[in-house]
């Protein structure tokens, strides 16, 4: 049997769709980004939803796309007892996530292009951002234990930031599950020259203003007025977190034989979340997840110094808060109600945040009337969204939504078909600054070669996983 149409933003993959599917699929999509999809990305959500323990759906949020396993923007929650935890469901940059940082400057206050120029500058020159970037810091074998184990509290501890910086972060900046004797010295080989750096690719930092405020009642909760200037840091765990998942794969590959998993894809490799296996994966993946938190921590400290050095005032004296930080490529073990009771699930959320409504205890207290403030970014050029969190997003996709605008043209397609002088130019006509290290990341990443962020965010809303708050606009871009 075929996708069926539930309404206007939701489509169902019904468990006859695949010969093996324990549940149906459920997939998030109007008609724009449903004509736009790549259609074996249904075949990946099947293929999810084959395996053991999966609980409700297989979902695929609006900025879905082909990836590795699970598709880009796949959920799914797997029982803590009968279920499995895999790297494919995870990805390779484990919580590449996305952090706003608000401020009491206005738009007005970088009109002048000199004065936004500087200031990129500045932020280029501070930030270390490209391919195989190196951070400002060096740390010994010791320190990146603890890095990995404490995440923020680490940077915190070590100066970097302020103590009111870790309730405004997802997990308060920590997964206390990890354990750094479980990643290979390979990976933290890799990890100790790169942390407090952007990287390449699609990371970036952005300056934005608030463009439009739609719900003005939770704007003022999360501190967020029209044209107020913001700042937006897209990066994750950088080398250490492809080399947890690329050893754990081949680890896994081993785990589903021997505990005769089957699986349809063996990009699904896994092993039953409570087996040693399972157990080794979700103590290192942790260890990923802080350092991608510590390392966009360090990032906000060299950002606040680069506005102290150009407007020569002191951050707290520009209200530089965090609004908040949201991971993408994350394994967390939640509490959700499932066949009206509730149950311990591990939620694998791929390219994919964390959407949790009004008055759950994991979210901050300041936010709690409201739900968890959501961050959904745009690529370079295009708007960016600041929603909040929903109980619908709890009832329907295990408190998760999208978590971007989602790719349409691979990096080598996007080279061949643009330039990217073009782009910084046409880029600058529309008010827009755009600073990196390598000028093919330009075309790499142009807003042509993404899903129209209008039209995931109007899914996402209209469907009520998560609901518009404000519209960001960049003034200006750093990329890797």
């Amino acid at each position: 049997m075929e996708l069926q149409k539930i309404n206007e933003n939701v489509w169902e993959l019904p468990e006859t769709y695949k010969k093996g599917m324990k549940v149906k699929g459920n997939v998030y999509l109007n008609d724009e980004l449903y004509e736009g999809l790549q259609k074996d990305v249904f075949e990946q959500i099947a293929n999810v939803a084959c395996l053991p323990g999966i609980q409700k759906y297989s979902l695929a949020m609006p900025d879905c796309h082909y990836g590795y396993g699970f598709c880009i923007g796949g959920v799914a929650a797997f029982d803590e007892r009968t279920g499995v935890i895999s790297p494919g469901g995870v990805g390779f940059d484990i919580n590449c996530g996305v952090r706003l940082i608000k401020t009491n400057l206005f738009k007005k206050d970088v009109e002048d292009k000199a004065k936004l120029k500087e200031l990129l500058n500045e932020i280029f020159v501070n930030v270390p951002s490209g391919l195989g970037s190196k951070g400002k810091i060096r740390l010994d074998n010791n320190q990146i234990d603890t890095v990995l184990e404490e995440g923020v509290e680490w940077a915190i501890n070590e100066g970097y930031g302020l103590k009111g910086d870790l309730e405004r972060i997802e997990e308060n900046g920590r997964m206390k599950e990890a354990d750094a004797s479980f990643v290979s010295e390979s990976a933290k080989k890799r990890g100790k020259p790169q942390l407090g750096s952007l990287g390449s690719g699609n990371h970036f930092l952005e300056i934005q203003y608030v463009d439009e405020i739609f719900n003005d009642e939770t704007a003022k909760v999360y501190g967020v007025e029209k044209d107020q200037l913001m700042i937006m840091v897209h990066t994750g765990s950088r080398g250490l977190g492809h080399q947890i998942c690329a050893d754990y794969l081949r680890k896994m590959e081993n785990a589903t034989r021997k505990y005769n998993i089957n699986i349809p894809d063996r990009q699904l490799a896994c092993a039953p979340i409570n087996s040693e296996e399972g157990e080794a994966y979700f103590k290192a993946m942790s260890c990923g997840a802080n350092y991608a938190w510590a390392n966009r921590q360090l990032i906000t400290h060299w950002v606040r110094e680069a506005f102290e050095k150009v407007f020569k005032t002191s951050y707290e004296d520009m209200d530089m808060e965090i609004v908040y930080d949201v991971a993408h490529n994350i394994a967390k073990k939640e509490k959700h109600i499932v066949d009206g009771k509730e149950k311990s699930v591990v939620v694998h959320r791929k390219g994919a945040t964390r959407a949790f409504g009004p008055n759950h205890t994991e979210i901050p207290d300041i936010y709690k009337a409201v739900g968890q403030p959501v961050i959904i970014p745009g690529d370079m050029g295009t708007a960016s969204y600041l929603l909040s969190g929903t109980d619908l997003a709890m009832e329907k996709t295990f408190g998760s939504t999208a978590h971007g605008a989602g790719r349409t043209l691979s990096r080598v397609k996007a080279l061949k078909m643009y330039n990217s002088e073009d782009i910084q130019q046409k880029l600058e006509k529309e008010g827009i600054l755009v600073m990196a290290d390598s000028k093919g990341v330009i075309a790499e990443e142009c807003p042509e070669a993404y899903k129209d962020i209008e039209a995931v965010a109007d899914v996402c809303n209209n469907s009520g996983i998560a609901l518009k708050v404000s519209r960001l606009k960049p003034l200006g871009v750093v990329k890797g």
